[in-house]
């Protein structure tokens, strides 16, 4: 029904920047929600930024100031702006979003995961 591909993982030094993508595609009416997720070694998936259709957004406190999502709706893309990459970010990124496959069926979907490694 809808493939998410996500790209632009990879490994940083401490301080620096990266930009994950994940475009979405297939049978899709509309995308109330976007977001990204992070999964660290032992421990839980947690949410790291969302955005909705009107814009708004929300970021975990551990990432505010330094991480910018965004979306492109006529792509039906959304970005991740990591910027000051910390060692504490190092994990496994996830794509979600929630998708209208019809103006009454919404499901929600999720990439492959991207790997974000970060050194000292």
């Amino acid at each position: 029904q809808v493939q998410l591909v996500e790209s632009g993982g990879g490994l940083v030094q401490f301080g620096g920047s990266l930009r994950l993508s994940c475009a979405a595609s297939g049978s899709i009416f509309n995308i109330p929600a976007m977001a990204w997720y992070r999964q660290a070694p032992g421990k839980q998936r947690e949410l790291v930024a969302a955005i909705h259709l009107n814009g708004d957004t929300n970021y975990t406190d551990s990432v505010k100031g330094r991480f910018t999502i965004s979306r492109d709706n006529a792509k039906s893309t959304v970005y991740l702006q990591m910027n000051g990459l910390k060692p504490d970010d190092t994990a496994v990124y996830y794509c979600n979003v929630w998708v209208l496959l019809t103006t009454s069926q919404i499901d929600t979907f999720w990439g492959q995961g991207t790997q974000v490694t970060v050194t000292t």
